[in-house]
């Protein structure tokens, strides 16, 4: 059995939230843990497995703008600061190995 860890951290990577999940468990059902009622937040920057339009929509609904870098299968296309997103390294500075 494997398991997965769902991270939030702040603009200066410090962490947020954590949540444990089995390892088959979708990134989608882990999100809707993690970043349901953020602390107030501009933006979120999310890695691709977390590219869903009902992901999109929880964050606009809280008032923050989506930074996920889309899948290139994605058919309605949307925009993506690559600039932004490439702060992305601070939660991955959050599992360190």
């Amino acid at each position: 059995m494997t398991s997965k860890l769902h991270g939030v951290c702040d603009s200066k990577g410090g962490c947020l939230r954590l949540h444990l999940s089995e390892g088959q468990c979708s990134d989608f059902i882990g999100a809707d843990v993690v970043l349901k009622d953020l602390p107030p937040a501009a933006t979120v920057i999310g890695d691709q497995g977390h590219h869903s339009d009902k992901i999109r929509k929880m964050l606009s609904q809280q008032g923050i703008t989506p930074c996920i870098l889309p899948r290139r299968c994605r058919k309605k296309p949307v925009y993506c600061s690559k600039r932004l997103y490439c702060k992305r390294h601070k939660v991955e500075n959050l599992f360190p190995g």
